[in-house]
């Protein structure tokens, strides 16, 4: 099935948490000269409209990145994620929001590198115009785990895998599962950062005992919630649990997370930075 369109839900709440924690990972990783490795495995098409009529249509983006832009309290330590949307929005108009591949571009220097990976038939030419001639960017039509597996371990031996399906399906769950654990044997000091919808709790709770049974040290969990969890159709909260997270980032999220929901969900949300394996 390949019904999704992430352009329905660019710039959301939950791009708004995945993003952030994405930008301090790369900013993490240019701390050190040597190159490094950044592989998405479900990229979208790189940058998205919000003025077009999907993104409209939702206006999900209203009640995320909007919640944000133009604030002058902004935390410091997001300041890499604001400079990425802000160099689509010259102007300082909020009409373009980047995809994690965008976010990511942003930050690579020219000894770092990005592999991409889309597999739905209406985004993947869009992505390759985004990156058309960068010679720092490898694009595939190939599905995104495969690919994944097939790269593992990078030249490098440093870098930073994003992983966000759709979850369409349930078994997407444990498909993330199953490619971490085929992903860590091929490279164990790798960053692998895997976003996650609250829409059924038990499916999350359910990843994350697969997660947990894999004998993986560290893996740091990274959550914010707009509203209670709920029976109902719709995404309550999202997060991000991150594999071998660099150490700053347990401190940085759990005073950037406040911020945030302070700015997007004051009366309904909640917040959490806990080690599901501790460190």
């Amino acid at each position: 099935m390949l019904s999704y369109r992430h352009s329905f839900h660019a710039g959301n709440h939950a791009d708004v948490v995945k993003h952030i924690v994405q930008s301090l990972i790369l900013d993490s990783l240019k701390n050190k000269d040597k190159p490094f490795v950044y592989h998405d495995t479900h990229s979208g098409v790189g940058r998205y409209d919000l003025t077009h009529e999907w993104s409209e249509k939702t206006g999900e983006y209203k009640q995320g990145i909007a919640k944000l832009w133009g604030d002058n309290g902004l935390p410091e330590d997001i300041a890499s994620y604001i400079e990425a949307i802000t160099a689509l929005n010259p102007d300082s108009t909020l009409r373009y929001y980047p995809g994690s591949p965008r976010v990511a571009r942003a930050q690579l220097r020219p000894q770092d590198r990005m592999v991409l990976t889309e597999l739905h038939p209406s985004d993947f030419p869009l992505l390759e115009q985004e990156f058309h001639r960068d010679r720092q960017v490898s694009i595939f039509k190939e599905d995104g785990f495969k690919r994944l597996k097939a790269s593992l371990p990078p030249q490098e031996r440093r870098g930073l895998v994003l992983i966000d399906p759709p979850y369409e399906l349930a078994r997407e769950y444990r498909d993330v599962v199953t490619a971490i654990a085929q992903s860590y044997k091929r490279w164990a000091t790798g960053i692998y950062a895997i976003w996650y919808p609250v829409v059924n709790r038990y499916d999350i709770e359910d990843m994350i005992e697969g997660l947990e049974s894999l004998g993986i040290r560290k893996i740091l969990q990274i959550e914010l919630g707009v509203s209670p969890d709920t029976n109902e159709r719709g995404m309550t909260a999202s997060g991000m649990i991150v594999i071998n997270p660099p150490w700053k980032l347990e401190q940085q999220m759990k005073a950037i997370l406040p911020y945030l929901q302070q700015q997007i969900a004051p009366a309904t949300g909640h917040h959490k930075v806990e080690w599901i394996v501790p460190e």
